[in-house]
Protein backbone atom coordinates (compact mmCIF):
# COMPACT_ATOMS: atom_id res chain seq x y z
CA UNK A 1 0.00 0.00 0.00
CA UNK A 2 2.94 2.39 1.32
CA UNK A 3 5.73 2.19 -1.07
CA UNK A 4 7.19 5.73 -2.02
CA UNK A 5 6.48 7.95 1.64
CA UNK A 6 7.29 11.86 0.67
CA UNK A 7 8.68 14.10 3.67
CA UNK A 8 8.71 17.27 3.10
CA UNK A 9 11.56 18.89 5.31
CA UNK A 10 13.12 22.58 6.07
CA UNK A 11 15.28 21.04 9.13
CA UNK A 12 13.58 22.58 11.85
CA UNK A 13 12.98 20.33 14.65
CA UNK A 14 9.03 19.87 13.75
CA UNK A 15 9.93 18.12 11.07
CA UNK A 16 12.17 15.76 13.09
CA UNK A 17 8.62 14.32 14.63
CA UNK A 18 6.82 13.77 11.42
CA UNK A 19 10.03 11.78 9.90
CA UNK A 20 9.65 9.19 13.30
CA UNK A 21 6.24 8.47 12.13
CA UNK A 22 7.44 8.20 8.32
CA UNK A 23 10.39 6.34 9.48
CA UNK A 24 8.22 4.03 11.23
CA UNK A 25 5.88 3.35 8.13
CA UNK A 26 8.15 3.15 5.88
CA UNK A 27 10.39 0.33 7.56
CA UNK A 28 7.34 -1.56 8.66
CA UNK A 29 5.88 -1.75 4.78
CA UNK A 30 9.85 -1.74 3.05
CA UNK A 31 8.55 1.45 1.87
CA UNK A 32 11.23 4.44 0.39
CA UNK A 33 11.28 7.72 2.30
CA UNK A 34 11.61 10.30 -0.08
CA UNK A 35 13.10 13.47 1.31
CA UNK A 36 12.14 16.91 -0.19
CA UNK A 37 13.02 20.27 0.57
CA UNK A 38 12.16 23.27 -0.87
CA UNK A 39 14.77 26.57 -1.55
CA UNK A 40 11.70 29.44 -1.21
CA UNK A 41 12.32 31.17 -3.89
CA UNK A 42 9.97 34.14 -2.51
CA UNK A 43 12.59 34.34 0.36
CA UNK A 44 16.03 35.05 -2.13
CA UNK A 45 13.54 37.28 -4.76
CA UNK A 46 12.11 39.78 -2.03
CA UNK A 47 16.31 40.03 -0.90
CA UNK A 48 18.11 43.12 -2.14
CA UNK A 49 20.11 42.88 -5.14
CA UNK A 50 23.24 43.09 -3.20
CA UNK A 51 21.89 39.95 -0.97
CA UNK A 52 20.11 38.00 -3.43
CA UNK A 53 23.42 35.84 -4.48
CA UNK A 54 24.36 34.90 -0.87
CA UNK A 55 20.37 34.44 0.47
CA UNK A 56 19.63 31.75 -2.29
CA UNK A 57 23.04 29.95 -1.70
CA UNK A 58 22.58 29.94 2.24
CA UNK A 59 18.88 28.34 1.30
CA UNK A 60 20.53 25.70 -0.83
CA UNK A 61 22.68 24.74 1.53
CA UNK A 62 20.27 24.27 4.23
CA UNK A 63 17.88 22.27 1.93
CA UNK A 64 20.97 19.85 0.99
CA UNK A 65 21.76 20.05 5.14
CA UNK A 66 18.03 19.39 6.09
CA UNK A 67 17.59 16.08 3.24
CA UNK A 68 20.89 14.62 3.98
CA UNK A 69 19.42 14.51 8.15
CA UNK A 70 16.40 12.83 6.66
CA UNK A 71 18.44 10.17 4.83
CA UNK A 72 20.79 9.47 7.68
CA UNK A 73 18.24 8.90 9.86
CA UNK A 74 16.97 6.90 7.11
CA UNK A 75 19.57 4.46 6.92
CA UNK A 76 19.86 4.47 10.70
CA UNK A 77 16.51 2.51 10.62
CA UNK A 78 17.40 0.62 7.58
CA UNK A 79 15.21 2.81 5.30
CA UNK A 80 16.04 3.18 1.74
CA UNK A 81 15.76 6.77 1.09
CA UNK A 82 15.98 9.46 -1.84
CA UNK A 83 17.39 13.10 -1.47
CA UNK A 84 15.47 15.73 -3.42
CA UNK A 85 16.12 19.38 -3.50
CA UNK A 86 14.01 21.67 -5.46
CA UNK A 87 13.52 25.62 -5.70
CA UNK A 88 10.47 27.41 -6.07
CA UNK A 89 7.29 27.89 -3.68
CA UNK A 90 7.16 25.04 -1.18
CA UNK A 91 3.28 23.69 -1.35
CA UNK A 92 3.85 23.83 -5.62
CA UNK A 93 7.07 21.88 -5.15
CA UNK A 94 6.15 19.56 -2.60
CA UNK A 95 2.29 18.76 -4.84
CA UNK A 96 4.27 18.67 -8.03
CA UNK A 97 7.13 16.00 -7.04
CA UNK A 98 4.40 14.11 -5.11
CA UNK A 99 2.45 13.21 -8.08
CA UNK A 100 5.78 12.81 -10.66
CA UNK A 101 6.92 10.26 -8.48
CA UNK A 102 3.54 8.58 -7.72
CA UNK A 103 4.19 8.93 -3.93
CA UNK A 104 1.41 6.87 -2.06
CA UNK A 105 1.66 8.70 1.29
CA UNK A 106 3.02 12.24 1.98
CA UNK A 107 3.85 12.65 5.79
CA UNK A 108 4.17 16.41 7.42
CA UNK A 109 4.00 17.94 10.45
CA UNK A 110 1.50 20.51 11.51
CA UNK A 111 4.37 23.16 10.97
CA UNK A 112 7.71 23.10 10.62
CA UNK A 113 8.71 26.80 10.37
CA UNK A 114 12.26 28.03 10.20
CA UNK A 115 13.60 30.87 11.44
CA UNK A 116 13.21 32.62 7.95
CA UNK A 117 9.83 31.02 7.31
CA UNK A 118 8.78 32.81 10.72
CA UNK A 119 9.94 36.19 10.04
CA UNK A 120 8.50 36.22 6.34
CA UNK A 121 5.08 34.87 8.01
CA UNK A 122 4.18 32.46 4.55
CA UNK A 123 1.09 30.98 5.61
CA UNK A 124 0.77 27.17 6.18
CA UNK A 125 2.65 25.11 3.92
CA UNK A 126 1.17 21.67 5.00
CA UNK A 127 -2.74 23.11 4.89
CA UNK A 128 -2.50 23.63 1.43
CA UNK A 129 -0.27 20.84 0.77
CA UNK A 130 -3.82 19.11 2.02
CA UNK A 131 -5.92 21.55 0.34
CA UNK A 132 -4.63 20.41 -2.73
CA UNK A 133 -3.79 17.02 -3.03
CA UNK A 134 -6.10 13.06 -3.22
CA UNK A 135 -2.48 11.56 -1.98
CA UNK A 136 -2.95 10.31 1.38
CA UNK A 137 -1.34 12.92 4.13
CA UNK A 138 -0.46 11.69 7.55
CA UNK A 139 -0.56 15.23 9.51
CA UNK A 140 1.67 14.85 12.73
CA UNK A 141 0.83 17.47 15.13
CA UNK A 142 4.05 19.03 16.58
CA UNK A 143 4.98 19.19 20.21
CA UNK A 144 3.65 22.33 22.26
CA UNK A 145 0.89 22.82 20.12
Amino acid sequence: MYDHVLVPTDGSEGTREALDHALDIAATRDATIHALSVVDRRLYLAAGEDQKSELRTSLEEDAHDAVERVATAADDAGVDSETIVRDGTPYRAILDYAEESAVDLIVMGTHGRSGRDKLQNLGSVTERVVENTDIPILVVRMSGE
